[in-house]
């Protein structure tokens, strides 16, 4: 399994819908429950957030390699849609 890196901000709604499709799929998933996510508020931890290419929150990595970084348009079901790549690509 590859290394997943999550960053995100404690408060932003499209954060919290990417936590909601995280756990929704695990459920539906069982295999993606043994994926491990690591997860970094970018308002915490800004010099490791510095580190990385990116934008917008949530933005996903899989062994450092940017898959999903969400817009201010994505819905939900667009941000479960790219969160399942993400789980998929780390498989």
């Amino acid at each position: 399994m590859k290394k997943i890196v999550l960053f995100y901000i404690e408060d932003c709604p499209y954060c919290l819908s990417a936590r909601k499709a995280i756990t929704e799929l695990k459920t539906e998933y069982p295999p993606y429950s043994k994926l491990l996510i690591q997860r970094i508020d970018e308002t915490v931890h800004p010099e490791i957030a510095d580190q990385y290419d990116y934008y917008h929150v949530p933005t996903f990595f899989v062994d450092d390699k940017k898959i999903y970084e969400c817009t201010p348009s994505d819905s939900y079901k667009t941000i479960k849609e790219n969160v399942k790549k993400v789980l998929d690509a780390a498989l």
